[in-house]
């Protein structure tokens, strides 16, 4: 268990289709997780933010994503996930990532996904996602097969420095207008 650098824009590995995993309770699936935890738990330290980290942006190009999110409380390894179904309705966020941490993109995300994966003790899973959690994990998985924010550029002037864009927004922004949840 240790800390490693996240890799940064510009760096091959980020741009890798990840290899998926055959056996999720193998030793090495659990040492790329509990990596994954301690690099994500020092990142956010260190920015201030940050809910997931995927294997890819500490060097391991295999299908494994690692979520930490305390309200609501959640905490899971992903292992080869995938996202099965989203809803219809889109909505725009922009997109932060600690690979390029002073960089935020407007993208456009689907608001509903369902997401299917494998945990460490090799049990199937299937979750509903919406609105943030949704985008959180469309991004993540992006990064599972090599694309990033930065590929998904949406409207005029997607791009903006984090300083410059912290001066025009509040961080609830981030995510659009707010939206009526339907009964």
């Amino acid at each position: 268990m240790a800390s490693r650098r996240i890799r940064q824009l510009g760096d091959p590995i980020l741009r890798v289709r990840c290899e998926p995993v055959h056996d999720p309770k193998s030793p090495a699936v659990r040492l790329i997780a509990d990596d994954l935890r301690d690099t994500l738990r020092v990142a956010r330290k260190k920015y201030d933010l940050g809910r997931a980290l995927a294997a890819p942006q500490i060097g391991a190009p295999v299908r494994v994503i690692f979520v930490e999110i305390n309200k609501p409380k959640f905490r899971a390894v992903l292992v080869n996930p995938e996202i099965t179904d989203v809803g219809a309705e889109d909505f725009l966020v922009w997109d932060d990532c600690f690979s390029f941490p002073n960089l935020l993109v407007r993208v456009n995300r689907a608001y509903r996904a369902t997401l299917r994966y494998t945990d460490l003790k090799g049990k199937d899973v299937t979750m509903e996602l919406e609105g943030p959690m949704a985008e959180l994990l469309q991004h993540e998985l992006d990064h599972l097969d090599g694309i990033l924010a930065l590929d998904r550029p949406s409207g005029l002037d997607p791009f903006a420095f984090r300083s410059e864009w912290e001066k025009l927004h509040k961080p609830a922004d981030r995510y659009g207008p707010p939206r009526p949840r339907e009964v």
